[in-house]
């Protein structure tokens, strides 16, 4: 069964983070999460744009980049940035443990961890004056083209649309 892993190294922006989360509650994507943060975990603004969805989550924290790595030895590693030489969306994402790891919304990555897995860097495509795309929205193109490759495993891939009351009145 595949594992998909979200990593997010030093996130400053409580907001993103608690998008991030809600992504990977929504996918069973686990996430991992490395200090130093711009904010608590109590923080309001993670838990208000989480919303009810802690309770599907899981989440680990690590003291630094050392200790992830420590605790996460095996796996494929795949670092976005818009330094990177390949695209997302052409890289085939093995049916493993999988680990997509994002830096800090100001800065990205560092750029030695970027240099030490060149091979594993990937960026998403965008107009060349443009700085870089959201953090919470890089996750989700991230996620989403990961999972489709996978063809969607565990996730509910066909909806169902129900009669109202109020359609039969419109026709």
């Amino acid at each position: 069964m595949p594992e998909l892993n979200i990593v997010l190294v030093e996130p400053e922006i409580p907001q993103n983070t608690g998008n991030i989360a809600r992504t990977c509650a929504a996918t069973g994507a686990r996430l991992h999460l490395v200090h130093p943060m711009g904010f608590e975990v109590d923080d309001k603004k993670l838990k208000r744009a989480g919303l009810d969805y802690w309770y599907l989550l899981d989440i680990t924290y690590y003291e630094n980049l050392e200790n992830f790595y420590a605790k996460n030895p095996h796996g494929n590693f795949y670092y976005f940035s818009t330094k990177a030489q390949k695209i997302h969306s052409d890289v085939s994402y093995p049916e493993g443990k999988v680990y997509l790891v994002f830096g800090k919304e100001t800065r990205g990555l560092p750029e030695w961890l970027l240099l030490e897995h060149k091979e594993s860097c990937v960026r998403i495509p965008m107009l060349s004056e443009a700085r870089s795309l959201n953090l919470s929205n890089s996750v989700a193109i991230a996620v989403y083209e990961t999972l489709r490759q996978w063809n969607y495993p565990r996730l509910l891939t066909r909806g169902e649309l129900h009669r109202h009351s109020w359609d039969e009145a419109s026709t």
